[in-house]
């Protein structure tokens, strides 16, 4: 059984619909989306053992089941540059959640590589009961937020349709480099909604699937963020 067989088994045995974010991570690198890299820290010693080994700056996470939206609690710090702001970031992230959200399972905080800044896409899945998985492609920030400006393909997809999406957003000039911007590394996220749909398909329980922000460099690219949802709970056949 394929590790992310494994881990969607795993999570509906235990009555959830949403994976934490490093089975999520781990998935994706088993279908080779790349991911920033990230160790799951139990306490602060091990938070700080972490941060050493994947190297300053980092990021810390709260890693709940119950807990959706990191941010809202206080469970997101960024830019820790050395030991001793790892320590006091993973103190102040269980103060916050036990005074936001005490009822809430803790599993332990991901410390994670804080990503250079680049340019930022957005890849996701979505299950429709009729048609199947739509897959999603579009630029990050303001483009997605305000102006929408995304493009759906039925998946599965090969490279042409992949291509074919990356060049229908309206912010695609964008994506070959505008003033001091560098040309984004297209085959990377070319490669990327190529996976992702093989992802979605070999794994049918799969109901949503989004990589926000991925951030795009001129040699490769890094999901920061992955979320994944089950449809059901009924183990897998």
């Amino acid at each position: 059984m394929k590790l992310t067989s494994k881990i969607l088994e795993s999570v509906m045995e235990e009555g959830r619909k949403i994976l934490l974010e490093n089975e999520a991570k781990k998935v994706c690198m088993e279908y080779g989306i790349p991911v920033t890299r990230f160790k799951l820290a139990k306490n602060e010693v091990e938070a700080v053992e972490a941060a050493g080994g994947i190297g300053y700056p980092v990021v810390l996470k709260i890693v709940s089941p119950d807990i959706v939206h990191k941010s809202d609690v206080g469970g997101v710090m960024l830019n820790l540059k050395n030991s001793g702001e790892v320590q006091n970031a993973y103190r102040k992230i269980l103060e916050n959640v036990n005074a936001k959200k005490k009822e809430a399972k803790i599993i332990g905080v991901l410390v994670q590589e804080m990503a250079p800044p680049s340019t930022e896409v957005i890849v996701g899945a979505v299950k429709d009961p009729q048609f199947g998985h739509a897959l999603m492609f579009g630029l990050g920030g303001v483009f997605v937020e305000v102006l929408k400006d995304v493009t759906f393909r039925i998946a599965p997809i090969n490279e042409t349709d992949a291509r074919e999406m990356i060049t229908e957003v309206k912010a695609y000039p964008l994506l070959k480099g505008y003033r001091n911007m560098p040309p984004a590394d297209l085959n990377a996220i070319t490669d990327i909604l190529l996976n992702v749909s093989r992802l979605v398909m070999e794994n049918p329980k799969i109901k949503e699937l989004d990589l926000n922000p991925i951030i795009v460099y001129d040699k490769g690219a890094k999901a920061v963020d992955a979320r994944i949802i089950l449809e059901q709970l009924t183990k897998l056949v």
